[in-house]
């Protein structure tokens, strides 16, 4: 069962219209504003609490989260962002963003993981 446990957040300010989104990994832009993190890359964290662009908004840096599923993700398997910043199983080169510590995924299901945002090792 999805649930959140033991986060670590920050508020932060949307760079785009997050305010539809949610359980989705962020990114910062060149003004440290939150933005939908891309395949591969790091996160700053995991989107919260969405806002429109300018408005603050939460985001949870480290613990047992949920997280929408891209793609398949496996259980114990480790975790990178796709293009629109869902989870899916990393691929080699892709950034590590969390384990699937409690349950495997499908795309469009959201799940609980276990987010890390060290943001340097890869796939």
């Amino acid at each position: 069962m999805a649930v959140t446990q033991s986060r670590d957040n920050r508020t932060i300010i949307a760079g785009a219209d997050l305010s539809a989104s949610q359980f989705i990994f962020v990114s910062q832009d060149a003004a440290a504003k939150a933005i939908v993190t891309v395949a591969g890359v790091a996160a700053f964290g995991l989107l919260e609490v969405g806002a429109g662009t300018n408005k603050a908004c939460t985001v949870t840096r480290t613990g047992k989260v949920m997280v929408e599923c891209g793609g398949a993700v496996t259980l114990a398997g480790n975790i990178a962002a796709d293009a629109a910043g869902k989870a899916v199983d990393a691929a080699t080169g892709d950034i590590i963003l969390g384990t699937a510590a409690y349950e495997a995924g499908v795309a469009g299901q959201i799940i609980a993981i276990e987010l890390s945002t060290a943001g340097n090792v890869s796939a």
